[in-house]
């Protein structure tokens, strides 16, 4: 695989990593039993990419599947939930949301160590570059278009309607959120951060009163997203490890950090000509949201903005911790630590500027 390959979205398959590796065998056995189809030889190999739960391509003689489970180790309370995943899955399952098809989930560890669950592999192409190198201008507006319109079919599902009503609290998101992820911060803390210890002050003061409740994928960006091998459109969604019923404005804004984010390790669109790129402004994203999902308007942009950077501080604090603790699942993890004291450092410079209407 050459890195134009990588760059143009094909997915990068490697070798089951060291500390990642199972009984096969074992899995095989369980999976034929289980899974109609399931048969012949199978072959394991681990996907490159994602700092999370560790996942893996299975190809058999006929058909190929994708088999996500939890990380080895010591982990954070609540952490890496693939019993979650699977569950939302196949709740939106006969949704206008594109996801794959899921077949089971495991939760005897004396399978392969772990929880896990098989899904269908779907053909497809991920980008971990905001900026989808390799594409047009026009393909980048429409894969942007893309984005935005399944982000707004999702926050439309009657989530209780498809069987997820137990999912998570209709009320109190924000303010659960905002303690969730300070508390994995301390426990995932290798050095001390003065932003990220500013920003667990001012996030609990100044959540807003007003509340939402919509099925949240909690982690609805592009690098989530697989494309159709040849057309702009979104084939399916994945990693919904982080999802919740919650506010859709935090899954809104975690999508628009890339506009607030610094452009080091490419997480941020500073510095860029967007038009130029065919990648719409913020403005223009949030506005066809509007559009799609009738919202008259979209508060407290401010508050939700530092918060999605605050967490993804805290996720690759996170990341960074495993990292050194030798849980490490992608070889990048251990870039993790200046990722999230950048982050959080613009975090908290937003926040103690002013407040400023929508852009």
């Amino acid at each position: 695989m050459t890195d134009a390959e990588t760059k143009a979205g094909a997915a990068v398959l490697v070798p089951v990593l060291e500390n990642n590796r199972f009984d096969e065998a074992a899995l095989a056995k369980y999976l034929s039993a289980r899974v109609p189809g399931f048969a012949g030889e199978m072959v394991v190999r681990q996907f490159q990419g994602g700092f999370s739960n560790p996942t893996f391509h299975l190809q058999t003689r006929d058909r190929a599947y994708v088999l996500r489970k939890k990380p080895p180790g010591q982990l954070l309370p609540s952490a890496h939930a693939v019993d979650r995943e699977y569950k939302v899955l196949d709740a939106l399952k006969n949704t206008d949301v594109p996801v794959p098809h899921v077949h089971l989930l495991c939760t005897d560890d004396s399978i392969i160590g772990t929880m896990f669950y098989v899904m269908d592999y779907v053909e497809g192409r991920v980008y971990t570059d905001r900026l989808l190198p390799g594409c047009s201008p026009q393909q980048r507006a429409e894969m942007y278009d893309a984005m935005n319109d399944v982000l707004a079919k999702l926050h439309s599902v009657d989530y209780q309607a498809v069987g997820l009503g137990d999912y998570g609290k209709p009320t109190g998101y924000v303010a659960r959120q905002v303690s969730r992820w300070s508390k994995q911060y301390v426990a995932s803390c290798v050095e001390d951060t003065p932003a990220m210890n500013e920003l667990m002050k001012w996030l609990p003061a100044n959540q807003p009163a007003e509340d939402e409740a919509t099925i949240a994928h909690g982690d609805y960006r592009i690098g989530n997203l697989l494309y159709h091998p040849t057309e702009s459109r979104v084939v399916a969604v994945l990693d919904w490890e982080l999802s919740t019923i919650g506010h859709p404005l935090g899954d809104l804004a975690y999508c628009c950090s890339a506009y607030h984010s610094p452009s080091a390790g490419g997480r941020g669109f500073a510095d860029y000509d967007l038009k130029a790129l065919g990648i719409p402004t913020e403005a223009e994203f949030l506005e066809a949201y509007r559009r799609r999902t009738g919202r008259a308007d979209i508060p407290n942009w401010k508050f939700f903005i530092v918060f999605s950077l605050f967490r993804s501080a805290a996720i690759l604090a996170g990341v960074y911790k495993r990292a050194i603790d030798g849980q490490g699942v992608d070889a990048r993890m251990a870039e993790a630590k200046k990722a999230y004291q950048d982050i959080a450092a613009r975090a908290w410079e937003i926040a103690q500027g002013p407040d400023s209407p929508l852009p």
